[in-house]
């Protein structure tokens, strides 16, 4: 079984988190560390650490976590300008949280994804 999360504790309301979306697969809340005026995580209830823990029995949430990501985004506002969907996996993809998430950000212009060097 995979570690405990912080993530896992919000998705039973163990510790508090302003909570967006919630059904059987997937919980929606919002990014305490905001990065842009729109910044809510995505989140499977089921323990994924990493995008390379993913299987094929985990396809159908991975699917509805786009899904609540777009129907959030027309929820917040901000479908029709554009936003952002990211998903980090490990130390050097910029993964802190070992509970696969997806950020939706949005709600201004985001500028490049990464910077050139």
């Amino acid at each position: 079984m995979p570690e405990e999360t912080m993530f896992s504790k919000i998705i039973r309301h163990e510790i508090p988190a302003t909570i967006l979306f919630q059904d059987e697969r997937i919980t929606a809340f919002a990014d305490i560390n905001a990065q842009a005026p729109t910044h809510i995580l995505i989140v499977p209830n089921k323990i994924i650490p990493t995008v390379n823990d993913v299987t094929p029995a985990d396809e159908a949430d991975l699917g509805h976590m786009f899904v609540v990501a777009a129907k959030l985004a027309k929820e917040q506002g901000i479908a029709e300008q554009g936003y952002r969907l990211i998903v980090n996996c490990g130390p050097d993809g910029g993964q802190e949280v070992y509970h696969l998430h997806m950020h939706l950000l949005g709600g201004r212009r985001l500028g490049r994804m990464l910077k050139m060097n």
